[in-house]
């Protein structure tokens, strides 16, 4: 019997904070999009690439959709909508604590979809009793009719094997977009910026994560080692002071951390040095966005 290949992209949709990244790196095996306890922090369409001799599945994580307030988020939401018309599969992703009602209208779209949709309920280690799954269940159905509903926990891996199941039954024959040995559609140099946003966000609070973009200007890579120069803009001088710290201590503390997650995911030594420039206003400015990578 002949073997045929089978390839497609597969689009995580859903409203900020219910687990999508953390589902995307459990689905893909790998630390694709960073992870952290606040709201939005994917804001760019993250692709993962997982490879079999059978199969070739491209993830696409994408930033959660939102009411846009200024430009930057305005790009965000145009991810997440484009995500619903080039998928082979879509995989919309809620919790067991979200309002089934917010975004409505993201949520039409997604029960007019002709593709297949999977609609995973993630966090159910929240609940106390299968009683309440049960209630969240229907209460889904009636909403997508037409989705195919796992109960699901990203953060303990528990039914994502069963999802990925699911996934290669559904996806299309063909032949792979991608080299087979490609994890992601991004250079590397976006990853250390990933890493690097991370510690802002878990280091920082208030306004200065979501303030804050990171450009690497430097990225020197030898056979043993990899030498990088990255740039954290900021919106205010107030700001600044803040990443910096008293006697640059928080900013050296971004550093080291973000530093040991890179070597880990290059494998390699790194050298790596930050600095802080203002850029007034930069999310709400149409050519700052362009050359920060937001706009096309």
């Amino acid at each position: 019997m002949e073997h045929t290949h089978k390839a497609g992209f597969v689009n995580i949709v859903g409203n900020p904070n219910v687990g999508k990244s953390t589902l995307m790196n459990d689905l893909v095996g790998e630390r694709v999009s960073i992870i952290t306890n606040k709201a939005q922090t994917t804001r760019h369409r993250i692709m993962g690439i997982v490879n079999t001799p059978e199969y070739q599945i491209v993830f696409s994580d994408t930033p959660g959709v939102l009411s846009p307030k200024y430009k930057l988020q305005e790009s965000m939401l145009s991810y997440s909508e484009g995500a619903l018309t080039d998928a082979d599969v879509l995989l919309y992703v809620t919790d067991v604590v979200e309002d089934p009602t917010k975004n409505a209208d993201f949520l039409a779209r997604v029960a007019a979809e002709k593709v297949p949709v999977l609609l995973v309920i993630n966090k159910i280690d929240l609940l106390k009793n299968q009683e309440d799954l049960e209630k969240i269940v229907t209460r889904w159905q009636e909403m997508l009719p037409n989705a195919e509903i796992f109960p699901a926990s990203a953060k303990e891996g528990f039914n994502v094997g069963n999802l990925m199941n699911r996934i290669v039954e559904l996806l299309p024959e063909g032949e792979p977009y991608f080299g087979k040995d490609a994890l992601t559609d991004k250079p590397a140099r976006f990853f250390v910026t990933e890493i690097i946003r991370e510690k802002i966000l878990t280091n920082y609070d208030k306004e200065v994560p979501y303030s804050s973009e990171v450009i690497v200007e430097k990225f020197e890579e030898k056979e043993n080692s990899i030498h990088i120069m990255a740039v954290i803009y900021v919106e205010r001088d107030s700001q600044k002071g803040i990443l910096i710290g008293k006697g640059g201590e928080k900013l050296k503390k971004v550093g080291i951390e973000a530093r040991k997650d890179i070597e880990k995911f290059f494998d390699k030594s790194v050298y790596l040095e930050l600095f802080v420039k203002v850029e007034p206003n930069w999310r709400n400015r149409e050519n700052k966005l362009r050359s920060f990578g937001y706009i096309e």
